[in-house]
Order: structure tokens, then sequence, then C-alpha cells
């Protein structure tokens, strides 16, 4: 089933990682999923159900691809719950922005999945009668199946009724009311939720919190029939070995960025690098003084370096092995956040230096949306003239936007990125799904060491 809502601030996130705790805590294997590119979301997700987050996205991966990731991430569970994005029918523009389209709205993965709708409504500032007109428009404007409402932040009894009543008369079922929560809700700073990576302890409470919080009102009962209601789905499962070269030999080490400042990667890029023939070892840029043993190539996604910059620049150890690890020709891709680690400092605290005289700084604005690139120039991953569908989400600038060889370029900017030797770093954040062969590359570039 998805987790919809009228609108951004509604609740979804509070209600679908509260379901997914509350159907795990009830011994379920709860398959978690979430509409669109947000990386956050997902981290609260597996704390609730100990499987990977996953993203459903048409544009990041091709429409196409959108049942068979389903099914690949839901193998083995007993229940899948999606959360949707921003409001049920904001969708991509065509300046990939949100808002205007409805091409990887919630109902357009709702509709691709088949699968049954679950309103989650605000009724903090609504009485009974215009909750139950609100929820008949979203019933009534599109084709998705909207088989229940779950109403958030009622004020009491008496609210709860008056909202129950109205909702009887639409024939449209409750399952389930929540008070007001403040004490569930989790932080959030400048790009939205604090990742559960960073919060440890406080978060792991604050997720079964909301699983308590759902099991006691909602009917999980009835939003397990509502889930069952789904047909049968066809196709198969997206398999990782299927959509790359493998080649015999010993496997090259790729060492990914993890901890609390690189938290943002999909689940399906590292699976691929697997498929590819890499072994693919973590490592925590904020703790660890050396790369692991044996790294031949190193990927660094998106994340909060800016919240880290002085634990960054302390672990001077780790700074110039990068340095010299790039220097030598070795591959490198970066993404947003690794882009700021590889540049030469951020927000004054020195970094890496990988990207010689790159300076990058806290911006006023949040650059956010979805982007149609085409690469400027080969590099470890792409090759000139390749296009890719990929997404911005910063509040960071870099001087220079771009090096002297670039890495991509799009319609809302010129050139952007970096490409030095084998080291590739811009904002372009890319689910590899949608684009395989980058995989194959990385690895291929890696070198294979035949036993």
């Amino acid at each position: 089933m998805v987790i919809a809502a009228p609108a951004s601030g509604s609740g979804k996130t509070t209600v679908a990682t509260g379901l997914m705790a509350a159907f795990a805590g009830r011994g379920e294997a709860v398959s978690p999923h979430k509409v669109g590119p947000d990386y956050i979301d997902p981290g609260y997700h597996a704390l609730a159900t100990g499987r990977p987050g996953r993203n459903l996205d048409p544009w990041l991966t091709g429409e196409e691809r959108v049942v068979p990731l389903f099914l690949h991430g839901a193998a083995g569970a007993g229940i899948a719950i999606v959360e949707g994005v921003m409001g049920l029918y904001d969708g991509r523009t065509g300046s990939g922005d949100f808002g205007g389209g409805d091409f990887a709205s919630t109902a357009h993965v709702a509709t691709l999945l088949d699968a049954p709708v679950v309103l989650v409504v605000d009724a903090s500032a609504a009485a009974g009668r215009s909750v139950a007109a609100l929820v008949h428009g979203f019933r009534s404007f599109g084709s998705v199946r909207v088989g229940g409402v779950i109403l958030n932040r009622l004020g009491s009894d008496a609210h709860e009724a008056m909202c129950r009543d109205a909702l009887d008369g639409l024939g449209v079922p409750v399952l389930g009311a929540l008070r007001r929560h403040e004490d569930a809700a989790t932080p959030s700073r400048h790009l939205g939720l604090i990742p559960a990576a960073e919060r440890d302890a406080d978060a792991v409470a604050s997720v079964r919190r909301l699983g308590e919080l759902v099991a006691a009102s909602c009917d999980l009962d009835a939003l397990r029939a509502l889930a069952r209601s789904a047909p049968p789905m066809a196709g198969e499962p997206w398999d990782p070995a299927a959509e790359v070269e493998d080649r015999p030999g010993r496997r090259p080490r790729v060492a990914v960025a993890g901890g609390a400042a690189f938290t943002f990667g999909y689940a399906e890029n590292e699976e691929l690098l697997a498929a590819a023939g890499a072994d693919v070892v973590r490592f925590d840029p904020l703790r660890d003084e050396s790369l692991p043993d044996g790294t031949r190539g190193v990927v660094i996604g998106g994340g909060f370096p800016e919240v880290y910059a002085a634990e960054l620049a302390a672990n001077e150890r780790l700074r110039a092995e990068l340095a010299a690890f790039a220097g030598a020709g070795r591959p490198v891709y970066a993404e947003c956040a690794g882009l700021l680690y590889l540049a030469q400092e951020l927000d004054g605290a020195a970094m890496c230096g990988v990207l010689d005289g790159v300076k990058a700084t806290m911006a006023p604005r949040l650059t956010l949306g979805y982007r149609a690139a085409v690469a400027v120039a080969d590099s470890v991953v792409a090759r000139t003239g390749e296009r890719v569908h990929g997404h911005e989400f910063h509040r960071t600038v870099t001087d220079p936007a771009y090096g002297d060889t670039a890495a991509w370029q799009w319609s809302t900017s010129g050139p952007a990125g970096f490409v030095q030797g084998d080291c590739v770093a811009s904002y372009l954040h890319l689910h590899w799904a949608g684009s395989p062969r980058f995989a194959s590359r990385m690895v291929h570039a890696c070198g294979w060491e035949h036993d």
C-alpha cells in the first residue's frame, strides 16, 4: 500500500515509518519503499524494518524499472509499504522541479504498482465536513484507488468523531486516528530531517515511539487487508547481475564512504558494483585514518560534510591518503558531499585538496530539482554525449563551479562538476539502476587482477 497525503507536512513520514515499525513489531517482514529521490526517509524506514530502504523513482530509473525494482526490494516480505512524496499528484514539471506535472508523483508510482492508497490528512485546522470535502476531491480527481484515510493531528475525541461521521457519509473508511504527537517528531535542519545514521540511539528510540503510536492509533488488521487487496504484480524482479558485465578473477576492492557525514546513497548502486565484480567495503572519513587495505577505487556519495567540517579536517591522515590515491590515477567517483570533501576547503576547513583551488561554502538558498544531464567529457563512469537523469539537493556552492574539464551540463546551468584524470566529482546524484553501465565502468577502471 502507498501512504500519501494532500500536501507536504501532513505527516506521511510519521505514519509510514510508524506503520513499518508497527508491522515489524508484530513479527512481519516489511519491505520499505520511498517515492522520489529522497535519501533521508529511507534511513528511518531501514531502522523500522531491518531491511534497506529503497527508492521508487520513474525519473531516475525509468518507469519501466519501477515494478522490477519494487519486486527486487520486496522479495521475501509479507507486506510492502511505500511512502509517497509531497502531495499525491505533485510530480515533475518541465523545469525539473516538483509541483506542476504528475510524472514521478506518488500517484504515478501507485498507478504503476496498481497499489491502494492510504491518504494521511492533517485535520489540525479543519472540521469534519471540510476534511470530507478534501478526501472526496482527492478520491475523485485521478485514477488511483484511495482505500482509506488516516486522520492526523486530531485535537480531541469530539474532533475525531466529527471527522469520522463526515467521512462515513463518503464511504471512505477511517483506518487510523492520531492525536497531536510532538514528542514523536523527528528533528530537522537545512536539508530536511536529520538522517537516522546521525542520531544513533535517539533515532532508534524515535522509530520505536512512532511504531507504538501507530499501533495504538491505527487498525493494523484493516490496513493489512487493504494491502492484500492489491492485485498480483506481473513481471520479474530486477536483477543487478543481469544489468552489468562481470569478469572472472580476483575482485577489486571498492571503498564506499559512510558514517554520519556521508549518509546518502541508493542500495542498488552498491549491489550493481558487487554484481560487476567489486568487493564493496565501507569506510568512515570521520573515524578511519586510512582506506581499507587493498582499495582500488573509491565512491563518496552525498550527506552532510558541512555539519562535520571540523572533524573531517582533523582527520589529516585520511585526507592526505585520498589526495595521493586520486593523484596516482586511481578511480574516484564523488557526488555532492563527496565533491565538497574532495575540494580544497569547505567553509574555511581544509578538505582533501584533490580538486586544487576549489572552495565550497554554504549558500543562502537550497538547490533542489531533477536534472536531465549530458556528459561533456569522458570520465571513469560516463562517455561524452551520454545522457542521464539525476537530481540536485544541496545548500552549498563551489568556486569555481566547474573545472578545466567539466563533468556534466544541464538546462538550468552551464558546465558543472570536475573531471580530473580518473576522478569525477559533481553535485549530480544518480541512481545507477538507471545507468547500470556506470558500475561496470567503475569496476573495470579499478583493474582486474586474474588468478
